[in-house]
């Protein structure tokens, strides 16, 4: 498989002020979905690529998927390609989570898991392990910035990108492993 291409979902609703992964399932605004489908359809015309994507199973990245199989497109779900889960922290105000909880983070960036979540570790891995289906999909950020993590180095809360913007596209060589 060649190199793909995939692209954050669209700003979801409801999201501002909000720890946001894997188990908070956001929509968002069907316009924004439209027209992300509507770039990617343009990008698969331009680069001459098979009609089939791939999408996280959360709405606000399958929301795009769907737009595509109505334009004929194949439309695949994978779960692997979902946010981070970030466990109990997940779908809570960001101000609601105690000074004390961040710095357990922050001292542990790679190795806590927002009790009973993922990882950054396990992210980084999933994320790394992930085979393409097809050179289109869309997913996350959290999801995107470990896929493109430059192995070596253990991230750190100073080291780690943030992610690409929304709605917006990102190539990748079929496997960061």
């Amino acid at each position: 498989m060649p190199a793909f291409t995939i692209w954050r979902h669209p700003r979801p609703r409801g999201a501002e002020g909000r720890c946001i992964g894997g188990r908070t399932d956001l929509p968002v605004d069907p316009r924004k979905a439209k027209r992300l489908a509507h770039r990617i359809r343009a990008h698969a015309r331009r680069q001459a690529l098979p009609r089939e994507v791939v999408t996280s199973p959360l709405a606000r990245a399958a929301d795009v998927g769907r737009w595509l199989k109505r334009w004929g497109f194949v439309w695949q779900v994978d779960p692997a390609l979902a946010e981070m889960d970030f466990g109990c922290w997940d779908g809570r105000p960001w101000r609601a989570i105690a000074a004390g909880e961040f710095d357990r983070w922050m001292n542990d960036f790679c190795g806590f898991d927002f009790d009973g979540g993922e990882s950054l570790a396990a992210l980084l891995t999933r994320a790394a392990a992930w085979t393409p289906r097809c050179a289109l999909a869309v997913g996350h950020g959290g999801w995107i910035t470990a896929r493109h993590w430059q192995g070596g180095a253990v991230p750190t809360p100073s080291s780690w990108p943030p992610p690409p913007g929304y709605g917006r596209p990102t190539a990748s060589a079929p496997s960061a492993a």
